[in-house]
């Protein structure tokens, strides 16, 4: 049997009865994908790529269509069928096609009336479609346009818009490419391709007018962050710093938590700002008698800057607005140092888990602090204090007869 004729027979094993359930053979479907990938993938190290290109056709065809009744939680399958659509347009582009309108005509009936996968992208098929191939694709993405109706909205309409955008970048003109990502400026994404694209062509204050612009038009936007930080990178090679600490500084005013502090830090940290860190941890002290709950971020951002006694203090007078697992972390870093300081917050986590009702493994956690708590008073040779804080805790819970049956299991009990 030569190899084209093996690879189509494992092209044969990859149909699927719709009838078949979700779970059934999904292991072994799997195997054969990625069998075709490599029966496929030796064709065209061989020089065999007109070959192979119809089979792996085919074979994206098929999986595309068993995705729809196969369950795919894990990912495994998606991730097969996007290595079958890379090789295959690989194999495309190896060894293009005599009418490059048939593959145009794919991609358009891929993208629009499939069910949403594979995820094709245009570079990646660009040599073999051609320029023959390329224009007759956006002539059908241009028919496809003008056909939207008012429920297509978010379906066609945002791959007309992908493929559009697709289409003009490949030409490598970029301010076409601007024009058309500028049609649709509803989120900073957006705004992002067109700092970068600008950026890429070495028109930088372009691109920092942009990346203003986008700053401005979604300043609340959870999808910000990279766009700022193109922002900020323009800047800074521009040497404008105190922008740059300006930009920082604006974002975290606007949402004072870790995860913004930390790139403000960091700008701060390089450009010699220290005063900015500490208007930053300042900000969010102001804010805790009104917003308790931002003694996390408090805490996480002291921890960051090494303040790791003003963060254990934090946590101390705010032990009721912690989650268990901040407070399980400071425990941890801080009963190696200083373990007298954690006998209190380890009772208030117990407490914690003993008061939860839908967590099933609350009495296992609450019994394994038990025993490191134990271990600690011996530590600090204080056996006694925690003897009548146990005697204490299980009178407090005497009802609790799955807690008090675990504690006589870990040789806690009375």
């Amino acid at each position: 049997m030569s190899e084209v004729e093996e690879l189509a027979g494992l092209v044969d094993g990859l149909r699927r009865d719709r009838r078949r359930g979700p779970y059934a053979g999904h292991g072994e479907y799997l195997d054969a994908a990625w069998a075709v990938h490599e029966a496929a993938e030796r064709l065209l190290d061989g020089g065999l790529a007109d070959q192979a290109a119809p089979k792996l056709r085919t074979a994206v065809d098929r999986v595309a269509k068993a995705l729809m009744y196969l369950d795919d939680s894990g990912g495994t399958m998606g991730d097969a069928l996007r290595a079958l659509t890379v090789l295959y347009a690989k194999a495309v582009c190896a060894a293009p096609p005599r009418r490059p309108q048939t593959l145009a005509t794919w991609i358009d009936k891929t993208t629009f009336d499939r069910p949403g996968w594979p995820d094709l992208q245009l570079a990646d098929f660009a040599a073999g479609l051609g320029p023959v191939g390329l224009a007759h694709l956006a002539d059908l993405v241009e028919d496809r346009a003008s056909g939207l109706t008012d429920e297509d909205r978010y379906g066609a309409a945002l791959h007309i818009q992908d493929l559009r955008e697709q289409l003009a970048a490949n030409v490598g003109d970029t301010d076409r490419y601007i024009c058309v990502v500028a049609r649709d400026l509803r989120t900073p994404g957006q705004y992002l391709k067109i700092t970068e694209a600008l950026r890429d062509a070495a028109r930088t204050e372009e691109a920092t007018v942009w990346a203003r612009r986008g700053l401005a038009a979604h300043p609340t936007s959870p999808y910000l962050p990279p766009l700022r930080d193109a922002l900020v990178d323009l800047l800074t090679r521009a040497g404008n710093e105190q922008e740059v600490l300006a930009v920082r500084r604006a974002a975290f005013e606007r949402t004072p938590v870790h995860a913004v502090f930390h790139p403000l830090q960091a700008t701060a940290t390089r450009i010699g700002s220290p005063q900015t860190i500490q208007w930053a941890l300042g900000l969010l002290r102001e804010r805790l008698p009104a917003h308790p709950a931002g003694a996390r971020e408090l805490i996480l951002c002291l921890q960051e800057t090494g303040q790791h006694d003003d963060a254990w203090q934090v946590a101390v007078d705010h032990l009721d607005d912690l989650g268990k697992y901040l407070l399980q972390d400071l425990i941890e870093q801080r009963r190696t140092t200083h373990p007298a300081d954690v006998t209190g917050p380890y009772r208030r986590l117990i407490a914690g888990y003993l008061a939860e009702t839908g967590n099933k493994y609350r009495y296992q956690y609450a019994v394994l602090h038990l025993k490191a708590l134990r271990a600690l008073h011996q530590q600090l040779g204080t056996p006694g204090e925690f003897a009548d804080y146990l005697h204490a805790l299980c009178a407090e819970h005497k009802r609790k007869t799955s807690f008090l049956a675990q504690l006589d299991k870990a040789g806690l009990g009375g």
